[in-house]
């Protein structure tokens, strides 16, 4: 991943945060709802403890987790003004700035941090006939919920790979079960490593995990720095090894109605409670690094958080 002059200004600020920080929410009270993604993915779970720290922290704001079908669904809501923040896919974003399918105009989009990376899993049974990519040619393979933004990113990757699949649209609880009855080939999921209910899986299900880090290039090339090769680590599932794949920036975005005051308080949040914003299953794998919340190409920084990541940095 490479850092940018943004992320770079806060290279200091872990040791800035010792004894510097800035005042609390002090606007009226209202409620804040953050669009998620689906249960039993790390979306939710993060979403979960963000509304709860929120809540803590700021009693005058009242923060709420709202389930969803993630990264496209998520979009909508906050264009609606349905949600005041959504996390979504740095892939998404971009289509949606620039009004790409399947969003039907531009969609104007803020960001208040660049929170962590997801993981582009691509899940098949160990005792079937699948071992890479050319293997699903023909075969039926769950993409995910309609509104994920693992559907865009499936759909891109077997273009540049060359590889016509049966295209399904399951939700994730749907698609495990699939997996595990035989009826589709391959799920594709993106989320943190491990998802609690792929490692439930391996319990009665070996599960492989197709690398994907080949295919790196020929996406960077036509949608640019949004994917990055990443390592899903030796032994995140069992019976599965250390593998590339792709990496997608998850964004913490609001519409350009979100007042800087509230944008101001959950930038604080996320900085001086990084460590109790990982949910458990995912201690020791996934983390949010203060150094590179800023880092939320292509989405433009909100005016109230660029201030509060100023006033924090000192």
């Amino acid at each position: 991943m490479t850092l940018t002059r943004r992320t770079a200004l806060l290279g200091g600020l872990g040791l800035a945060l010792a004894g510097c920080s800035t005042a609390g929410y002090s606007g009226p009270e209202r409620t804040v709802t953050i669009a998620a993604g689906e249960r039993g993915g790390f979306y939710l779970a993060f979403a979960e403890l963000l509304a709860a720290e929120l809540n803590r922290a700021e009693p005058k704001l009242h923060a709420t987790a709202l389930p969803t079908e993630a990264s496209v669904a998520n979009v909508d809501l906050v264009r609606r003004g349905q949600a005041d923040l959504g996390l979504v896919l740095a892939d998404v974003a971009q289509t949606a700035l620039t009004g790409g399918s399947p969003f039907t105009g531009e969609v104007p989009l803020l960001a208040l941090g660049r929170v962590y990376e997801n993981y582009l899993q691509l899940v098949v049974r160990a005792d079937g006939p699948v071992r890479g990519l050319a293997d699903l040619a023909g075969r039926p393979v769950s993409l995910g919920a309609g509104g994920s933004g693992a559907a865009q990113l499936g759909e891109r990757l077997f273009a540049k790979a060359g590889v016509a699949v049966d295209a399904r649209h399951l939700l994730f609880d749907d698609a495990v079960r699939a997996l595990a009855a035989r009826r589709v080939d391959a799920m594709l999921w993106s989320g943190g490593v491990p998802t609690p209910k792929l490692a439930d899986l391996t319990r009665t299900t070996p599960i492989a995990l197709l690398p994907l880090d080949a295919v790196v290039p020929a996406l960077r090339a036509a949608y640019g720095p949004v994917y990055d090769q990443v390592q899903v680590p030796d032994g995140a599932y069992r019976g599965v090894g250390a593998l590339g794949t792709i990496g997608v920036a998850n964004l913490l975005v609001c519409s350009p109605a979100l007042p800087d005051d509230v944008a101001a308080a959950v930038v604080r949040l996320l900085v001086e409670r990084a460590t109790d914003l990982v949910p458990a299953e995912a201690v020791g794998t996934q983390f949010l690094d203060v150094r590179t919340l800023i880092g939320t190409q292509p989405v433009p920084l909100q005016p109230g958080a660029a201030a509060a990541y100023q006033a924090l940095h000192g």
